[in-house]
C-alpha cells in the first residue's frame, strides 16, 4: 500500500494558469500539470493507491468554491481535504459543511493565508477543527515563494501544541522546511505527524533518518507535494533511506491508512 499524503490539484479550467503562477513565484519546475487526470496518471505509473489532495483557500472569499470542488471529488483513489481562510466570515459554516460531506481533513497554509500558527485569531478555528474530528495539515517552515518572516516554525508551533488536534496534526516538509535542527531539538516529544513532501534532494538523508527514528517512524507520512515534485521522487525519498522494511512500509502507506481510517 502506497499513500501520497500531500498533493495539489486544480480544476481543469484554471490548472494551467495556477501551476504556472506558483511555479514562477516559487522557482520550481512542475512535475505534472496539476489536474486530477494528471495525478491519476502519475498514481498509476508509480503504484500509488491513494493520494490526498490539499486545497488552500488563499483569500477569504474562496472558502465555498474551494470546498465545493473538494466535496465534488469522486475519483477512485483521491482523498480531498478542504480549507478555510482565517479571515473569512463563513469559516465555521464551511467546516461544518465539510464534516457533513465526509471530508477527512483541513489544509492550512500560514504563508499563503497570512497568519502565524500561534496567533490567537486561529484558536477558535483549531478548536472547531478538533471538535469535528478533522485531520489538520499545515505547511510548515519556509516557502520558496515567500520571504521571511516564516509564519510556522518549530518554536511557534510548540506554543500551541496543546490546542491543536491531538494525534491528528500533520506538519508538512519533515516538520518545518529549513528548520530541521529545531524540529529535532524542539518537537521530538510531540505527537505531531510529519510528511516528507518535497524532501527529495532538499534535506540531508542522515538528518531525516535521525528525526524519523527519534520522533517515531509511526508518525511519518510519505508525501510528494505533486505537482511541485514527482510522486516517483516522493517514493524514492523513503526507499533510499537506511530504514527497515517494517519502517519503510509504515511510512509509505500504513501510517496514513491508520490516520485516515481506511
Amino acid at each position: 500500500m502506497i499513500i501520497d499524503f500531500h498533493t495539489h490539484c486544480f480544476p481543469d479550467t484554471i490548472a494551467e494558469k495556477a501551476v504556472s503562477l506558483v511555479a514562477q513565484k516559487g522557482g520550481v519546475i512542475p512535475a505534472s500539470d496539476g489536474t486530477i487526470a494528471g495525478l491519476l496518471s502519475s498514481m498509476k505509473e508509480n503504484g500509488v493507491d491513494y493520494s490526498v489532495i490539499l486545497q488552500i483557500a488563499t483569500k477569504p472569499t474562496q472558502n465555498h468554491t474551494v470546498n465545493s470542488w473538494a466535496i465534488a471529488r469522486t475519483e477512485p483513489g483521491i482523498i480531498p481535504f478542504g480549507s478555510v481562510h482565517p479571515r473569512s466570515e463563513d469559516w465555521e459554516f464551511e467546516l461544518e459543511r465539510l464534516a457533513e460531506a465526509g471530508i477527512k481533513g483541513i489544509k492550512l497554509h500560514p504563508e499563503y493565508q497570512g497568519f502565524y500558527v500561534d496567533d490567537p485569531i486561529m484558536f477558535p478555528i483549531y478548536k472547531k477543527i478538533d471538535e469535528l474530528g478533522f485531520i489538520a495539515v499545515f505547511h510548515a517552515g519556509e516557502d520558496p515563494g515567500y520571504p521571511p518572516p516564516v509564519h510556522l516554525t518549530p518554536e511557534r508551533v510548540l506554543r500551541v501544541a496543546d490546542i491543536l488536534p491531538q494525534n491528528r496534526t500533520v506538519l508538512a516538509h519533515m516538520g518545518s522546511r529549513g528548520y530541521l535542527d529545531d524540529v529535532a531539538r524542539l518537537l521530538k516529544d510531540t505527537d505531531f505527524y510529519y510528511d516528507t513532501a518535497f524532501c527529495y534532494e532538499e534535506h540531508d538523508p542522515n538528518q531525516m533518518v535521525d528525526i524519523i527514528l527519534e520522533h517515531g517512524y509511526e508518525k511519518i507520512l510519505m508525501a510528494s507535494d505533486s505537482p511541485w515534485d514527482s510522486q516517483a521522487n516522493g517514493i524514492s525519498t523513503i526507499n533510499r533511506l537506511p530504514l527497515s522494511e517494517e519502517q519503510r512500509k509504515a511510512i509509505l502507506g500504513e501510517n496514513a491508512m491508520r490516520l485516515l481510517s481506511l
